[in-house]
């Protein structure tokens, strides 16, 4: 089954700071920005800003992939072991669910398509 990477979050601890080192210092291209949520232009995969909190602290990194058929995903990576914190449901109008991977970060897939 194809997995894409779909989005790449990072936790930050000031917005304003942290846009300004991707947009001025790295050159990405700023999508939008807002207290809550920012954005860059990079293709397919997404590069965004959330502030953090005491679940996600500062510099952590959030990966999300999609998947053509989120529910035969979770059945299949359930069959090889892997724990999911979230099986498959609906948030803002998106199928997804959040597993552990082999090192304990935890992983977000949504369905595509």
């Amino acid at each position: 089954m194809p997995t894409q990477l779909t989005y790449v979050m990072e936790f930050v601890s000031d917005m304003d700071q942290t846009v300004r080192f991707y947009r001025d210092v790295l050159g990405l291209v700023l999508k939008f920005q807002s207290p809550d949520w920012s954005e860059f232009v990079t293709g397919s995969t997404s590069f965004a800003l959330h502030p953090a909190s005491e679940n996600n602290p500062p510099g952590k990194i959030e990966l999300g992939f999609g998947v053509p058929d989120l529910q035969a995903f979770y059945t299949e990576m359930v069959g090889k072991g892997f724990q999911f914190t979230q099986p498959p449901k609906m948030e803002a109008g998106t199928l997804l669910a959040v597993f552990s991977g082999p090192n304990g970060m935890e992983y977000t897939v949504s369905q595509i398509g």
